[in-house]
């Protein structure tokens, strides 16, 4: 009987890798980097489930920004739907009962995935990463006497969680950036931890619960720079009695998460980032002991176990209930599933062997080049090595005379040469601030309050460009790729004066 497999797992079988054909770049990269040979099976799914790319002369370097889906999820869901009849699950009936089974399966390989036990953990599901961020702050127990705890390097999904802080009297720390790395200094993450709320302050319990003394909220990895800060500072931040938010979602799609290892109390995660598909629905990874300290500032459909109008009162319900509002997106969370069960079956040891050496190699190849001046052809933001560091590499390209070369310049010859990559901050003020050595004193003048746009803050500020290049390598980039990309940046920038001409005005960071 021949052997079958689920269609949206990949083949990963087959002969073992073998060094491709001798050619310069080749051979110099694969001395470099020997054990990119260990990837080859994303070469095979590069030719076969993401076949679009190649097809359509795509040059995808936006894998921070969002995930590709393989061709098999997009089966996979077609298959599940023209096969058979789902329904809103808040319900008993029969098509609502298959919804309903479906969605709890993909909680179920969530906490897998994650290798979280279902006693410590659980899993909500949520529109992205940002609905994730937005349960935990509307829903924290801030007060006078906690603080917020944030490292400047932030997606602004989570930096706007001080909002909520600020406005229930919390008190806000940031932990700044270093540069050139952009990483934190371990000890000011400590100090910070360790400050003493003044005793006037301190809050108090009379019910007898815990007082937590408040939230820490960091990214795993950066979304900027590619840094990956350490996950010891969980533990370090728990010791201090803090609660700890692991922003996730630049880093769960190249590297393997173990909750059985590391305990943050909420991990938002996005799930198109991982891999492409679903968009729309991400998820929020939480100890069910700091979910049950969460106080949600209202209620909603599907969220209550019992509620009335004329009485004034509710009663929400058990676990993740409590916080899917509405009816979930029960067409595509089993898509979560099938996708997880996609990396898992890649391995993701495979993906981030692969990360690391294409942006080893990326990143050297930038920073040795230089204009016939002498000058650099680019300033990198952030590490210049692979240690501690993902597939994301911000950068400014330098004309011969050093200067910025304009972001705006950069993405309109990136789209002429059909090549995807960022221009901007990223949605991550802290990390660029830190990168162009800006300081308090520079963001904090009085007429970038009642400046009318982005060019009059640039200019109050001194700024030279709006923002960085980044580009980021994942799942199934390839060496051809990376050579692409080189050749594209010293064919167009090197010993050249771009044309600065027809612009678009600049909008927004």
């Amino acid at each position: 009987m021949k052997p079958t497999r689920n269609p949206a797992t990949p083949a990963t079988t087959g002969t073992s890798p073998a060094r491709p054909p001798a050619i310069p770049e080749q051979t110099a990269f694969l001395d470099a980097y020997p054990d990119y040979v260990d990837t080859a099976v994303l070469d095979r799914l590069r030719a076969t489930e993401y076949r679009y790319l190649d097809a359509r002369n795509h040059l995808y370097l936006d894998y921070t920004g969002g995930g590709l889906p393989a061709e098999a999820q997009i089966r996979a869901h077609a298959e599940r739907v023209e096969g058979d009849c789902f329904g809103n699950p808040h319900s008993a009936n029969p098509t609502s009962t298959a919804s309903t089974e479906l969605v709890e399966q993909a909680r179920a390989a969530v906490l897998r995935f994650f290798n979280a036990s279902p006693d410590e953990y659980t899993a909500v599901f949520t529109p992205n990463a940002t609905g994730a961020c937005r349960l935990v702050g509307e829903a924290y127990p801030f007060e006078p006497g906690t603080r917020f705890v944030q490292l400047a390097d932030n997606h602004n999904s989570v930096n706007g969680i001080r909002e909520f802080a600020r406005t229930r009297g919390a008190q806000i720390d940031t932990v700044d950036l270093a540069p050139p790395e952009l990483r934190a200094d371990g000890a000011e993450v400590r100090a910070s931890l360790a400050r003493p709320v003044p005793e006037t302050l301190q809050p108090s319990h009379p019910d007898g619960s815990e007082a937590r003394a408040g939230l820490f909220a960091y990214p795993a990895q950066s979304n900027f720079s590619g840094v990956q800060h350490p996950l010891e500072w969980i533990d370090l931040a728990h010791r201090y009695g803090f609660d700890v938010l692991l922003d996730a979602a630049a880093y769960a799609p190249a590297n393997r998460i173990d909750l059985a290892e590391i305990h943050p109390d909420f991990m938002p995660v996005s799930w198109y980032k991982l891999f492409g598909y679903p968009t729309g629905l991400g998820c929020l990874v939480a100890r069910r002991e700091a979910l049950a300290r969460l106080r949600r500032p209202w209620f909603s459909g599907g969220t209550i176990q019992a509620v009335s109008v004329l009485g004034d009162w509710y009663h929400p319900a058990d676990g993740p209930a409590a916080f899917e509002d509405g009816t979930v997106n029960y067409l595509s969370i089993p898509d979560v599933e099938v996708g997880l069960r996609w990396l898992s079956a890649i391995g993701m040891d495979t993906v981030r062997t692969r990360v690391r050496c294409l942006t080893g190699w990326l990143v050297e190849r930038l920073a040795a080049a230089r204009h016939a001046t002498g000058t650099p052809l680019v300033r990198i933001y952030g590490p210049t090595t692979t240690e501690a560091r993902g597939g994301t590499i911000a950068f400014n390209f330098l004309d011969p005379a050093g200067r910025v070369v304009d972001e705006r310049v950069v993405a309109r010859d990136a789209a002429r040469a059909n090549i995807s990559l960022r221009t901007g901050c990223f949605c991550n003020p802290g990390a660029g601030e830190a990168a162009f050595r800006l300081h308090r004193a520079d963001l904090r003048k009085p007429e970038l309050r009642t400046a009318a746009t982005l060019d009059e803050v640039l200019a109050a500020i001194g700024m030279p460009t709006a923002g960085a290049i980044r580009v980021s390598v994942g799942l199934v980039s390839t060496l051809g790729d990376v050579s692409r990309f080189l050749d594209f940046a010293l064919s167009t920038y090197l010993d050249r004066f771009p044309d600065t001409d027809g612009l678009p005005p600049r909008l927004a960071c």
